[in-house]
C-alpha cells in the first residue's frame, strides 16, 4: 500500500518542479563613484536570463550605461531608487558611470 502511495507523490513533485520557473536576480551596489565596492573594477558573472538590478546606495548623481557589449542599455542620472534590466544576450559587458567616467566608475558584466 505504502508503495502505490509513493509514486503519485513522487509525481506530483516531479511536476511542480517542471512547472515553476527558477528566479534569478542580482543586485548591484551603485556607492559614490563605485559600482559592488569602493576599488579596482569589479567583475559580475550572471547567467542568461537573469534580471540585474543596480540600487543606489548614496545620494551622489550617477548613472548605469553599457559602454561596450553585445546589447547597449542604461538608466538615466538618478541620485536614488534602483535600475533594472534583464539580461537575454551572452557576452561580456562594460558598464560606467558616464557622469563620473570609467577611470572612477565602471564594472565588467558577464552573462554566461
Amino acid at each position: 500500500m505504502r508503495k502505490l502511495l509513493l509514486v503519485p507523490a513522487l509525481t506530483a513533485a516531479a511536476f511542480a518542479t517542471a512547472v515553476t520557473p527558477a528566479l534569478s536576480a542580482r543586485e548591484i551596489t551603485v556607492g559614490d563613484n563605485y559600482f559592488v565596492r569602493p576599488s579596482g573594477v569589479p567583475v559580475v558573472t550572471v547567467s542568461k536570463g537573469t534580471k540585474v538590478k543596480w540600487v543606489w546606495k548614496k545620494r551622489t548623481l550617477h548613472n548605469v550605461k553599457v559602454t561596450k557589449g553585445p546589447v547597449k542599455f542604461g538608466s538615466s542620472p538618478q541620485t536614488g531608487g534602483s535600475y533594472a534590466k534583464k539580461l537575454t544576450r551572452k557576452g561580456r559587458y562594460t558598464i560606467v558611470c558616464t557622469i563620473h567616467g570609467g577611470s572612477d566608475q565602471k564594472m565588467k558584466l558577464y552573462v554566461n
